[in-house]
């Protein structure tokens, strides 16, 4: 079984969703023998926003990058993806690292009846760090968006892990990471079959 350990938050040790993610994939490590796990940080190691040049593949190097990304996504049985809350909705280096797993033909494809998402069978577990308390409200632009991506990739088994009011007081901190890894899914066997 392949785990794919996305991090995206600018906060290094100080990040909320990368302490969430650590332990969602210790807990699934610990559970399943045999676990395979890569590891992408993209604060550390970005991809390049989205451009002409990039979909014309002019520069060999990066879509090169882009192509080993994409296909780290599809190998992936389960991706734990930390996803901070910023400005309402998730950090730009996600939304670059999206936009190279989002490939017509590849991760889904239009059909005469509408899209068809081509990526399903997948768990996503995101790890969702947010200043203040969002979840619900108009405020929220990160978890619907992420669902909708997901969703429109054909994976419907997306799990949130939250830690809300984080920036409230080091109290709500600790209450919040403490309540969001309780909250953590069981690991579970893939039942995906080998393409």
């Amino acid at each position: 079984m392949k785990l794919l350990h996305i991090d995206s938050s600018a906060l290094g040790q100080n990040s909320v969703t990368r302490e969430l993610t650590a332990a969602i994939v210790a807990q699934w490590a610990a559970a399943l023998d045999g676990l395979q796990v890569q590891y992408r940080d993209l604060d550390r190691d970005p991809l390049p926003h989205l451009t002409g040049s990039s979909l014309a593949k002019a520069d060999p190097a990066e879509a090169e990058d882009a192509e080993r990304t994409l296909q780290q996504f599809l190998d992936a049985d389960v991706v734990v993806l930390g996803a901070p809350m910023y400005n309402f909705s998730v950090p730009s280096t996600l939304k670059a690292w999206i936009d190279r797993v989002a490939v017509a033909g590849r991760t889904f494809r239009y059909t005469e009846t509408g899209p068809e998402g081509l990526a399903g069978g997948k768990k996503i577990i995101v790890a969702s760090g947010r200043g203040g308390l969002h979840t619900g409200a108009p405020s929220d632009f990160q978890e619907p968006y992420l669902r909708q991506v997901f969703s429109f990739l054909g994976i419907d088994d997306i799990e949130f892990v939250r830690a809300e009011g984080v920036a409230y007081s080091p109290q709500h901190r600790s209450d919040a990471i403490t309540a969001a890894k309780a909250a953590i899914p069981q690991p579970v066997a893939s039942g995906r079959k080998a393409a």
